[in-house]
Parts: structure tokens; sequence; C-alpha cells
């Protein structure tokens, strides 16, 4: 266990998540509230921000719906076409696409 760098108190470890949902652990001191985070943790998360890469794109309207265009990039890395299917599943901060495509 650790103790608080700012009055010396015994530090809690508490599991965490960030928003795009990687897991990880940081330590709350159990007097004041400082919380921390060690540097194998925040390494381990900066590496899969790395890998995560983001794409943007621009919605667009199509009738009463709206529609989302996916780089070109992902259509060859996961050989898309126009004929496949996806489906979309809504999460807590926004929604997730899954190729149904069967191989």
């Amino acid at each position: 266990m650790k103790n608080c760098s700012k009055c010396g108190a015994k530090m809690i470890e508490k599991p965490a998540e960030t928003p795009e949902g990687f897991e990880y652990t940081y330590y709350k001191c159990s007097k004041c509230g400082e919380e921390i985070i060690d540097m194998k943790q925040l390494r381990n998360i900066a590496e899969k921000y790395r890998i995560m890469k983001k794409y943007r794109a621009k919605l667009s309207k199509w009738g009463l719906s709206l529609g989302i265009r996916i780089p070109k990039e992902l259509v060859n890395k996961y050989g898309l076409n126009e004929e496949d299917e996806v489906s979309i599943i809504p999460e807590k901060n926004g929604f997730l696409i899954i190729n149904e495509k069967q191989y």
C-alpha cells in the first residue's frame, strides 16, 4: 500500500476505466482525496491510445436519416464493400459498428 505524498495517509487502490473502455487502477488518499496513477499504468494506457487510431468522418443527410462514410483505409483493412451489412450497437458514450460479413 502507498502513502499519500501530500498528507502521508494511506492510499487505497481503486479500479477505473477510461471513456474508451481501457481498464486501469489508481490510488486515492483516504484522507485528502489525492489521486495518483503509477508510471507503469500510465505507460500501459498511453500505449493503448497509440495503438487505437482514431478516424474522423463527417455525417451526411440521406433522406430523414444520417449517413457516415467509412474511410478507405478501414474499408481496405476489413475488406468491406457496398453490399455488406453492419450492426450498430449503442454504448454509453457513442456507438460501435460491427462488420457482419461472414468469412
